[in-house]
């Protein structure tokens, strides 16, 4: 596992092989934030840009919405496949093919992200796990989710997280150590700066 002290709270990340040809990323962190505030900034569209991209459409059970992460380059559909305030969601997304021939990622594939909250006094424990993503993807997927949960911490915390290629660089080699646990994975290597460093 991964772990950090600070930007709001204390993060982690794990994975793990969910067949021979997907993974799924696992994130954990600590958030300085009641579990009311931090769920508020995941359904609500003004809330979720400022940490993570714009949406739009129905964010509400069996919703369909649009969703666009500008500093990845990413465009895509998703949907609410479940939501139980303030305790866990999950949505399926996938990029637009469009988007995926304008950028330089792998073909476009469902993921599906399960999140779940729990109270820890005033705090908040926030899990993510993403599956569904192709094992050759294990390493950015896992440090780019883990990037996506820091930022989070950080808006909470009331300051804004600037993505630095060191900490990119620190999570890439952390995720590439767990990925070595799994098993040689098929395919390249990128060592692109990731989608969090504009």
């Amino acid at each position: 596992m991964t772990t950090r002290e600070g930007s709001g709270g204390r993060s982690g990340g794990s994975q793990r092989a969910a067949g021979s040809a997907t993974c799924a990323p696992r994130v954990e962190c600590r958030v300085d934030a009641g579990i009311e505030d931090l769920w508020s900034a995941l359904p609500d569209p003004v809330r979720l840009a400022r940490w993570h991209g714009r949406a739009r459409g129905d964010l509400r059970p069996g919703g369909t919405f649009r969703l666009s992460l500008d500093s990845e380059g990413w465009d895509g559909t998703g949907r609410v496949e479940a939501c139980e305030p303030p305790l866990r969601f999950r949505v399926a997304t996938r990029e637009s093919d469009e988007s995926w021939r304008a950028g330089h990622g792998a073909p476009p594939f469902d993921e599906h992200i399960d999140v779940e909250l729990r109270a820890e006094g005033d705090q908040t424990d926030l899990v993510v796990e993403v599956s569904g993503i192709p094992r050759d993807l294990l390493v950015f997927y896992g440090a780019g989710w883990q990037a996506h949960a820091e930022r989070l911490a950080a808006f909470l915390a009331g300051r804004e997280e600037e993505a630095t290629r060191a900490r990119w660089d620190e999570l890439v080699a952390s995720y590439r150590a767990m990925e070595a646990g799994l098993g040689q994975v098929d395919g390249p290597h990128d060592d692109r700066p990731g989608p969090f460093l504009a």
